[in-house]
């Protein structure tokens, strides 16, 4: 299966994302995951990358989409896009890219959530800069107060969970990434799926939707 994963910032889409691979045998493509480790290794991606990822905004089309692309390419399997595509350009641009080569998005998951909820998940949110496990002030609480469970890590805020910075992300998302949602309901399924609830509960409808798409392959 090849999935597009949709929703604000803060949705649960890396959490989701990762059940879903785990079921279905599935790769993983996380846009921001793949930025921040070019940003980390000071590569010229990643150095053009940062300016737009410390501010909240959008990394210009033309970057990700060469990206992601090639990551897509990579792939003998099917795969999760997580946070790509962001725009309704990018979207119209993968669908050219994997046509190339016969392919073409099965489905795509959008995870729906109100915007109180979204900066209150995201500004309590912790990450370790070793491990990249993710923690958060009041619901996901590491043993050790600041430090991470895996490996004792001072834990830290990631620039763009600053609560200035998550306003502009969620403006961004609503006047940019929205729009992306009808695109696809133009030209492939989409599972609308209520996220403001408990992690199992929104897995066990993703996995109920899904099962029906299995099924037909």
């Amino acid at each position: 299966m090849r999935i597009v994963l949709l929703g604000a910032p803060g949705a649960g889409k890396g959490t989701q994302c990762k059940r879903i691979v785990d079921k279905y045998n599935l790769v993983h493509l996380s846009s921001g995951d793949i930025l921040r480790k070019e940003r980390a290794a000071g590569s010229q991606l990643g150095k053009k990358a940062q300016s737009y990822m410390d501010s909240g905004g959008l990394v210009p089309d033309e970057l990700i989409v060469e990206m992601m692309a090639e990551a897509i390419k990579q792939l003998a399997d099917g795969f999760v896009l997580d946070g790509f595509p962001r725009t309704v350009n990018q979207a119209v641009e993968l669908d050219k890219s994997l046509a190339k080569s016969g392919q073409k998005i099965d489905a795509v998951l959008n995870l729906e959530v109100d915007d109180q909820r979204v900066a209150k998940r995201l500004t309590g949110r912790r990450s370790c800069p070793e491990c990249g496990e993710v923690y958060h002030i009041e619901n996901l609480k590491p043993k050790v107060d600041g430090k991470c469970d895996k490996d004792g890590s001072e834990l830290t805020q990631r620039p763009d969970d600053k609560p200035e910075v998550v306003l502009n992300r969620l403006e961004t998302y609503h006047k940019l990434t929205e729009p992306v949602v009808d695109y696809y309901n133009s030209n492939n399924t989409v599972y609308n799926v209520n996220a403001d609830r408990d992690i199992g509960e929104i897995t066990s409808d993703i996995f109920e939707k899904f099962s029906q798409l299995v099924s037909a392959k």
